[in-house]
């Protein structure tokens, strides 16, 4: 018995593996569970660059004020027009889902419109390629794509060995403890 309620059938991100196809944008509106607020001097530079390089659309704007954009759903950020913003990226990210086949893409867009932007991408040990992006904002923006998982990596028995994933599916015994 699982303590975990499985909530994938609500989420917008497909299981890991090499077809993974990412969902179409979502247009739809919807109370927001969390969105992003980010401050901007200039909103037009941040909106080319939310859009051509992160791969976002503009849901709605106030002109001069505000731009709320989307990617998935429950993938919402709103760019607001600020006097200042921080000449370094904050010391925290916000994180967006992804898949395999978007993160070259993802890499060669952002490059395209701000050359020095981009910082990865990197496997990490617990079966991801993450990608760092910094915005025109200074926003600290990491992309994460789940790998497909292999029960008979070095990262199955690393998450084992942490407690964070049964022995059964390190092995790859037994799915009722996925």
């Amino acid at each position: 018995m699982s303590d975990h309620y499985n909530a994938f059938e609500m989420s917008p991100v497909p299981a890991p593996g090499p077809d993974a196809v990412p969902p179409e944008p979502f247009r739809g509106i919807y109370g927001m569970p969390a969105f992003a607020t980010i401050p901007t001097t200039d909103l037009a530079e941040s909106v080319d660059f939310w859009t051509r390089g992160l791969g976002f659309f503009e849901l709605f704007s106030i002109p001069g004020r505000l731009v709320h954009l989307r990617r998935w759903a429950f993938q919402d950020v709103l760019l607001v027009s600020a006097a200042d913003v921080p000449e370094r990226a904050p010391a925290i990210s916000l994180g967006f889902a992804c898949v395999l086949s978007q993160v070259d893409s993802l890499v060669e867009a952002c490059r395209a419109v701000r050359p020095d932007s981009v910082d990865g991408p990197r496997d990490t040990p617990w079966t991801t390629r993450d990608v760092e992006v910094i915005t025109p904002e200074n926003a600290r923006i990491v992309f994460t794509a789940a790998k497909p998982f292999d029960p008979d990596s070095q990262e199955a028995r690393n998450l084992e060995a942490m407690g964070i994933i049964h022995p059964d599916v390190a092995r790859g015994d037994n799915e009722e403890h996925a």
